[in-house]
């Protein structure tokens, strides 16, 4: 029988997809393009990624477990940044 992970180590599992899946310290996804190139800004959704992504590991460091809307709520995040990369030429498909 398949069991379900348990909330702190679903969040964990969004994360280790999340940093492996979006280019979030590499150098040049961190500087803008061209005015009017971008179609929302790679810079600053990558640095929203980032910001929530150290957050929630530095709060279930320190025991802090994420509620299921917390864990849907991260993980739509991370699924609409991803989009927008996909829209910049930043990520592959």
């Amino acid at each position: 029988m398949n069991l379900k992970p348990d909330r702190t180590s679903a969040m964990r599992l969004i994360i280790e997809q999340v940093k492996a899946e979006l280019p979030l310290y590499e150098e040049d996804t961190f500087v803008c393009g061209p005015e009017g190139s971008c179609i929302g800004c790679p810079k600053k959704l990558l640095e929203l990624v980032d910001s929530e992504l150290s957050y929630w590991e530095a709060a279930m460091n320190r025991g802090v477990i994420p509620n299921f809307d917390e864990i849907r709520r991260f993980g739509k995040l991370c699924t609409n940044v991803r989009r927008g990369l996909v829209r910049n030429n930043i990520i592959a498909r």
